[in-house]
């Protein structure tokens, strides 16, 4: 049995909306729920009258319609709510006037605050800019911003009357920029006149004329001031303006939204790959809202008031995720920069000085906070903060035990696993049960979520695919410029039938929680038993002297043969010595099978902007395949240093 690290006690439970929820889920089911696990098993079977009940309890504003689910037999012919009619805009600016809806922090350069008031203010006047710009219904909006304010109140203004919005973050290269918006045909694009990263002003303006000709459908272009030089960066290209200039002359009024079917699309997302250009994954309005409210307010418990903070970028979706956070009308907490400008210690000021009520951020950043020998327990308050979530990788056993010890010891550490691919979660925190070292607490409710072994038989305590074999209302509607859904098909539905394969190597616990052992394409096979790359980087991530870590599977000798690379930390280098360490802390912490056979030292490590390391595309340079769509990554001069390594030739 894994180690019990926290449990809510009994008054954490009993205010916490998830029990309220429960108490209304049994009235409506007519039988009493005791446990999580009793409603989830509901929620499947009873997918309809779930859906419907997440609706009215998180009070969603628009009309419901009589139907609440058709064609439930098969993934994809699905259809949630097929009468409904609402706005995305309208729930997220439900706020009271003169309560915060938005304060940001760009690094300790710059703070503001919106209430909800002056953020429809703003709003108003985008909508009006936008209308008079001809942009309508289905429109792409695109924008590469940081993750300032005016990022939200543009999303919003363009899904008020039902056109599309899609970002990125300014540190992507032109053709990252133009892999992703030539695709969908933009008719405006935003942008900044620069950001701040690591207390330096990032200039854009160089990579701004290519992406401005390189995108003609745009019929204008925006400078959205963030460092005080948008009408130089403006003057300098064509079709450009100021946001200032822009908006010149309007005057708020009442914002109006159109409401629109629940599956009328609202975002563009992309895939991080390097197996060619990027996905363009189409996400609904109610898909998303239903969606983020059900894990929101209901299983993270969020109230009107709340300080809510997620560490992302405009180019992940769990940017996405957090602007939701305005439908329970919490506050968001708003962050642009590097994560430890200037001491290592702004998040934790941030959430000091703003009482975070939630905390979410990735296992890299949890990590890099371990390894860089900070301990926020000692140092901060962090009082309000009831919540802390990670994502983007797996959270490794030991950043479990370091968030208890070092950062707070009373709190639900909620490990999540889902992706753009679904714009959500598909395993999260489960508000009444306990935290237990290295897993994730449970499945999503109304998500029939399971891991399935090669012949697709349901497993327990043995690893295997992490599938969803009924539908559920954040599927993406299709994918871009995919017209008889072809793409969409392999991307998901390929490997099982009528059943989704999100491509993660998943197990089930015996405390009926998850461990994410990587990626399924990233998995190595070694003897031709497989093997979970997260499960080498939990051992050797533990090693003073090593940073970090990236596995791939090198074909070697009519087999394939396991190699580790390790960043190493300064004044560390890799002699016998170290590396039978490493290999020893392997062989005792994981099995022999893991132990790799080579273990090489590189100055770096690549990865995609939302801080994932990329296995695969190490893989292919190691086999002396090209890597495509390489601007995906925030360091694509990394892969360079495995190309032709003599210790791989031996």
């Amino acid at each position: 049995m894994a180690e019990k690290l926290w449990e809510p006690s009994h008054n954490q439970i009993e205010e916490h909306n998830f029990s309220d929820f429960m108490a209304t889920a049994s009235k409506a089911a007519g039988e009493r729920f005791e446990t999580f696990d009793a409603l989830h098993e509901w929620s499947l079977e009873n997918s309809a009258e779930f859906w419907s009940l997440v609706w009215d309890y998180c009070d969603i504003i628009g009309e419901k319609g009589d139907t609440i689910l058709k064609g439930a037999e098969t993934m994809r012919g699905a259809e949630f709510f097929p009468d409904a009619q609402l706005n995305f805009a309208e729930n997220l600016l439900r706020g009271n006037g003169e309560t915060d809806a938005i304060i940001f922090w760009g690094e300790d350069k710059i703070k503001r605050r919106l209430s909800f008031d002056e953020l429809r203010d703003m709003v108003s006047k985008l909508q009006q800019a936008l209308v008079a710009a001809g942009v309508t219904k289905g429109d792409r909006i695109a924008g590469m911003m940081p993750n300032v304010p005016e990022t939200v109140a543009i999303m919003l203004a363009v899904t008020s009357i039902g056109a599309i919005w899609s970002s990125c973050s300014p540190d992507f290269g032109e053709k990252g920029v133009l892999d992703r918006f030539q695709q969908i045909e933009p008719k405006l694009f935003f942008t900044c006149d620069g950001y701040y990263y690591n207390g330096k002003e990032i200039d854009v303006s160089t990579k701004l004329n290519a992406i401005v000709e390189g995108l003609p459908s745009a019929d204008q272009v925006i400078i959205v001031p963030y460092l005080g030089k948008a009408d130089t960066v403006a003057g300098a290209l064509p079709k450009t303006s100021t946001l200032d200039s822009y908006l010149h002359g309007l005057s708020p009024k009442n914002v109006e939204f159109t409401r629109l079917p629940f599956n009328h699309p609202i975002y563009i997302l992309f895939s991080s790959g390097t197996t060619g250009i990027p996905k363009c994954i189409v996400h609904s309005a109610g898909g998303t809202l239903i969606q983020h409210l059900k894990e929101q307010k209901i299983v993270a418990g969020v109230k009107p008031g709340d300080r809510t903070f997620y560490f992302t970028t405009c180019g992940w979706m769990m940017w996405n995720w957090l602007v939701s956070m305005m439908a329970s009308e919490a506050t968001l907490m708003l962050y642009d920069g590097s994560p430890f400008a200037p001491d290592g210690n702004i998040l934790f000021d941030y959430a000091d000085e703003e009482n975070f009520t939630f905390f979410g951020t990735s296992a890299k950043f949890i990590d890099a906070v371990k390894k860089g020998g900070l301990s926020p327990i000692k140092s901060h308050r962090l009082s309000d903060v009831r919540v802390l979530a990670s994502t983007g990788s797996p959270l490794a056993p030991e950043s479990f035990d370091f968030v208890y010890s070092d950062i707070k010891a009373d709190l639900q550490l909620a490990s999540v696993s889902g992706g753009t691919d679904i714009i959500s979660c598909f395993v999260y925190g489960v508000p009444t049960k306990p935290v237990y070292k290295g897993e994730i607490q449970g499945p999503g409710l109304g998500l029939a979520v399971d891991v399935w072994d090669d012949d697709g038989k349901p497993v327990t305590g043995e690893k295997g695919e992490l599938i969803c074999n009924k539908p559920f209302p954040s599927m993406p509607i299709m994918f871009w410029n995919d017209p008889d859904g072809e793409k969409y098909h392999s991307a998901y539905f390929d490997r099982f039938e009528n059943c989704w394969c999100h491509g993660d190597f998943a197990e089930w616990t015996e405390t009926g929680g998850m461990i994410i052992h990587g990626r399924s394409d990233a998995t190595l096979n070694p003897g031709g038993v497989r093997i979970g790359t997260a499960e080498i980087y939990n051992q050797v991530e533990q090693l003073d002297e090593v940073i970090e870590g990236l596995c791939i599977g090198q074909d070697w000798d009519n087999d394939v043969r396991v190699v580790l690379f390790v960043r190493l930390t300064e004044g560390n280098t890799l002699d016998e010595t170290l590396i039978k360490t490493i290999k020893t802390k392997i062989r005792t912490g994981a099995s022999p099978r893991h132990v790799p056979a080579k273990v090489i030292a590189v100055a770096d490590i690549p990865r995609t902007k939302s801080g994932k390391i990329v296995e695969l595309a190490v893989r292919e340079v190691v086999h002396g395949r090209p890597v495509k769509n390489q601007e995906a990554l925030a360091n694509a001069e990394a892969l360079d240093l495995f190309k032709d390594l003599d210790e791989l030739k031996s």
